[in-house]
């Protein structure tokens, strides 16, 4: 899909989330497989408006895609877009339930009941400068479910197995026609599964999962910056009946230094010097991020002047080299200074040719 999500949904970048929704749910219903049978062009249209309410609905993801399209959202790891329509109605879960009232006919009786993936999880973790620069190896300590060893997730005790819902036939849902579409309302014996564990695994209760405290090691590469998400998979929520784990995202917010501040792959820093080292020039020692070196300090330096150290900035997370670090020699003219550097001040203005403020008298008004 090459066109616009707002262009596809019919509204202004400027959409609020109620707009958004009700736009979706107009352009649903006039292009859901159910209502077109047989058109391939308007199954093509409804994935369309899945892919593109899939990421304006998401705060992030809308963030991102309007500031860098779809490339961004590839880039950040986002996969929006759906294989077909069971698919749609798999990962979007109750969302038709939520915009229209009703299910689509008897497409989520075939997902419900089958392993389903597990929750993603959220991790902020906070890293010096340093490691966002150089790398590091961190250990995450996390509270989360895990696949029941028991019964291997199944909910079920060992050696026993589900029998088929009498209620609904083993459907999961009650079905009725309504005008262009089917209703599907969830069966409350067996809450839409199609079928009943007679007897639930004691280690789970039944649920399959088992909350567990986890230590997860994870590897940060040199050169990341504040925000970027790191996405470890399968490392999130236990699926049920057996599914795949969801996947943990761990965000990173850098601690700014006192010493360096970083412009891309860049970093600047400020050095301290006296006017008469900027007049006659002198070599000062600079820290670097992983060490430190000496620099020259021409004579005649100018206050905004910068000498610039290549490649030791911060490295490309790509791994093509490294940026700079921009050295800004600050001059610093004293407030105060002795009657000695005073005479010799003025024997320089004098020498210059230059207009300077007399000095003062002493307190009786005489030069002492």
């Amino acid at each position: 899909m090459s066109r616009d999500y707002y262009e596809i949904l019919e509204i202004e970048k400027s959409a609020s989330a109620a707009e958004l929704k009700k736009a979706y749910r107009r352009l649903a219903v006039e292009h859901h497989p159910d209502r077109n049978q047989g058109s391939k062009e308007a199954e093509e249209k409804f994935k369309d408006l899945a892919e593109a309410y899939n990421v304006l609905s998401d705060p992030q993801k809308r963030q991102m895609y309007d500031r860098f399209g779809k490339e961004g959202l590839r880039g950040a790891g986002f996969s929006p877009g759906f294989s077909s329509v069971d698919d749609i109605l798999s990962n979007f879960g109750n969302i038709f339930d939520d915009l229209f009232g009703f299910g689509f006919g008897g497409r989520r009786t075939r997902t419900r009941s089958g392993p389903r993936r597990g929750a993603d999880l959220r991790y902020d973790l906070e890293i010096s400068f340093n490691e966002a620069v150089l790398g590091a190896e961190r250990e995450l300590e996390l509270a989360h479910s895990v696949r029941c060893e028991t019964c291997n997730g199944s909910g079920m005790a060992p050696g026993t197995s589900r029998k088929a819902c009498t209620r609904c036939d083993g459907t999961g849902q009650f079905m009725q026609s309504q005008g262009f579409f089917t209703i599907a309302t969830s069966c409350p014996t067996c809450r839409g599964e199609g079928s009943l564990i007679e007897t639930p695994c004691q280690d789970c209760s039944g649920s399959g999962r088992q909350e567990k405290q986890s230590t997860v090691a994870i590897t940060i590469p040199a050169g990341v910056d504040d925000g970027t998400r790191m996405r470890l998979s399968g490392e999130g929520e236990a699926g049920d009946r057996g599914g795949p784990n969801g996947d943990l995202y761990v965000f990173l917010h850098v601690i700014p230094d006192e010493r360096f501040v970083r412009n891309g792959q860049d970093l600047h820093l400020e050095v301290e010097i006296d006017f008469v080292q900027a007049v006659l020039g002198t070599t000062l020692e600079v820290p670097l991020i992983d060490g430190q070196r000496e620099i020259d300090i021409q004579a005649g330096t100018q206050p905004g002047d910068t000498i610039t150290l290549r490649g030791h900035g911060v490295p490309n997370l790509r791994g093509y080299g490294k940026g700079d670090l921009i050295v800004h020699p600050i001059v610093l003219i004293p407030k105060k200074i002795s009657a000695e550097q005073d005479d010799l001040l003025r024997q320089y203005a004098e020498l210059r040719d230059l207009e300077v403020r007399k000095k003062k008298k002493g307190i009786f008004g005489r030069r002492k």
